[in-house]
């Protein structure tokens, strides 16, 4: 059998495919990704249930996520706040205050190991609203990426695994026709 350039071409664009995308993946799972996300804003009048002339009073009430989806624990994760107001954090867990003179401050957890997840819950009153809370969210290795999500149902097994082939083989394509130009014009120089 003769060794073409198309043989050659045909035969390394799927494995360069393959150990590329092998080495991007083990460059993303080596270190902590933290993720953090708004989930509610609410603006919620209080009245007095035995006196219905009573003064309504407003409280204000957001909660955001930080989670770390890395496959290494994120160390010091730190949620800064411009104004910091009363908050609870779920699960309860060992963390650390650090409030300046003019309110402003942050909240230091210690560690997030791989896939945990907290919320923290924050109880405000007007005028102050959800944007003027929170300013960043970052750790010792990383900053957080702030997602603005929406709930969808997730992909099976089947549409995942369809999806990731469909994508190495349209990458295994572009890459035959890469090295197959690149190939014809070095032997035709």
């Amino acid at each position: 059998m003769e060794l073409t350039l198309d043989t050659v071409a045909k035969i390394a664009a799927p494995i360069i495919t393959g150990a590329f995308g092998l080495l991007a993946k083990i460059y993303a799972d080596a270190k902590p990704r933290l993720v953090s996300y708004l989930v509610h804003a609410f603006a919620i009048p209080t009245r007095n249930q035995f006196d219905p002339n009573a003064h309504t009073v407003t409280v204000h009430t957001h909660s955001i996520v930080v989670r770390n989806t890395g496959k290494k624990t994120a160390h010091n994760v730190r949620i800064g706040h411009q104004s910091l107001p009363d908050f609870q954090i779920h699960p309860s867990l060992i963390h650390e205050v650090n409030k300046r003179p003019d309110n402003s401050g942050e909240i230091i957890i210690p560690t997030l190991v791989p896939g945990e997840q907290v919320t923290i819950g924050y109880l405000y009153f007007p005028p102050q609203t959800y944007q003027q809370i929170n300013t960043y969210c970052k750790s010792d290795e990383v900053a957080a990426k702030f997602l603005n999500v929406q709930p969808m149902v997730p992909f099976s097994p089947i549409q995942a695994y369809s999806f990731w082939g469909l994508v190495f083989i349209g990458a295994s394509t572009i890459l035959y026709w890469v090295l197959y130009l690149c190939l014809t014009w070095s032997l035709s120089s």
